[in-house]
């Protein structure tokens, strides 16, 4: 069994809203509210949910790229929480992202080269020689040609671009990589060439990804377990085959009847959940998804459910599971 190379216990992010008039604090978006999680090393985690449940926000808490409003997080053991300075900066080492918009991700300014070592002047990485030849490296690693160094991002297409990000967050050698919908804005056939890339540099780098997306036939593809979160939390937690066969709590289970089946004229039966997702300013009491669930019985209403093992490395948060 793989050890465990990041871990989250109860992390919270909020964030505060001010009201327009004179500045007050009007309330807070609980963005987060209290997930735990582990992730283990040479695995792809994938956070899958809803636009707003707060899978980037979690990411970002995760990675420090956002201080966590409480609650703790350790990587490789240490409390990354507590990092300051030159061990904050270290740690930028063995963590990287790879951002959703490839467009605004990348400097138009800037010439890939430039952009790809960047990291490498940072961290005071190697000699100038040096530096251009892992810059090659890295082209050639992404599926790139080293001539191309010195364009800059307009002249490149949006799959492109994107492997220029992947490019650099390779840079440092890192072992973990966030990756936030990195395959969102591209098109299908793009996608599929850069999620093959993403394996691919997994097998030979020895990477882990959190895979944050709501593409759900994506993340069948790429990953090893899922969580699905809603409204700041997670309600269910599995390895792949077990969620995709036999999902337990009625979120994820309406999540996957709406996906698009890849066989013509195939009959699904779809949920369709009633009303919208609730504010994350004023969150409902009990379990956050009674409003909207077609179980809920009155002990949804009032109590909030644990995030509970059912079986064997399966979690869910539901009252009746």
């Amino acid at each position: 069994m793989n050890e465990v190379i990041l871990e989250a216990t109860d992390v919270c992010k909020y964030y505060p809203v001010q009201s327009s008039g004179f500045g007050a604090r009007k309330g807070i978006v609980r963005a987060v509210d209290g997930v735990s999680l582990a992730v283990k090393a040479g695995e792809v985690f994938g956070l899958v949910g809803e636009s707003g449940c707060g899978k980037s926000s979690l990411g970002r808490s995760l990675l420090r790229l956002e201080d966590p409003t409480s609650g703790k997080v350790e990587f490789e053991g240490g409390n990354l929480c507590a990092l300051k300075g030159v061990e904050l900066k270290q740690f930028r080492r063995q963590a990287q992202v790879i951002y959703q918009d490839p467009y605004s991700a990348l400097n138009p300014r800037q010439k890939v080269c430039n952009i790809i070592g960047e990291p490498l002047i940072i961290h005071g990485i190697g000699d100038k020689k040096e530096r251009e030849k892992r810059v090659q490296f890295l082209m050639e690693v992404v599926g790139l040609r080293p001539g191309q160094a010195r364009r800059y991002p307009h002249e490149f297409s949006g799959g492109q671009r994107q492997r220029i990000v992947i490019a650099r967050a390779l840079a440092l050698q890192p072992k973990f990589i966030l990756a936030d919908e990195p395959v969102s804005a591209l098109d299908v056939s793009i996608q599929a060439q850069v999620i093959n890339l993403m394996q691919e540099l997994r097998a030979q780098f020895g990477l882990t990804y959190i895979f944050i997306s709501h593409d759900l036939s994506v993340v069948e593809y790429i990953c090893d377990r899922v969580a699905v979160m809603y409204l700041g939390r997670l309600v269910e937690l599995a390895d792949k085959e077990t969620f995709y066969s036999s999902a337990q709590h009625p979120y994820s289970q309406a999540l996957l009847s709406a996906a698009p089946t890849p066989i013509p004229g195939a009959k699904v039966k779809r949920i369709m959940l009633q009303g919208d997702v609730p504010s994350p300013i004023n969150p409902p009491a009990g379990c956050p998804f009674h409003p909207r669930c077609l179980e809920a019985t009155e002990v949804c209403r009032e109590a909030r459910p644990d995030f509970r093992e059912i079986s064997l490395d399966h979690r869910v948060a539901c009252h009746h599971r």
